[in-house]
């Protein structure tokens, strides 16, 4: 992903994050191999872009709720 500005109306709310509390993870799809994830109380701070298939490894974790060692 070379131009950071095509994700400026790309990203959307993860339907896991928990909006009570303020905790809002944004993701932006759309861009192929690679899922850029970011912190919505910080939209002009930092993305971190992971590869899009660990990512979803990922997101199938949570959901089923696997906790680290």
């Amino acid at each position: 992903m070379s131009d950071a500005s095509a994700l400026t109306d790309a990203w959307r709310k993860s339907s896991y994050s928990e909006n009570a509390s303020g905790g809002c993870v944004e993701v932006a799809d759309g861009f192929g191999s690679v899922m850029p994830v970011r912190d919505s109380k910080v939209p002009e701070g930092p993305a971190v872009v992971f590869p899009a298939d660990s990512w979803k490894r990922f997101v199938a974790a949570v959901v089923d709720g696997e906790t680290l060692p």
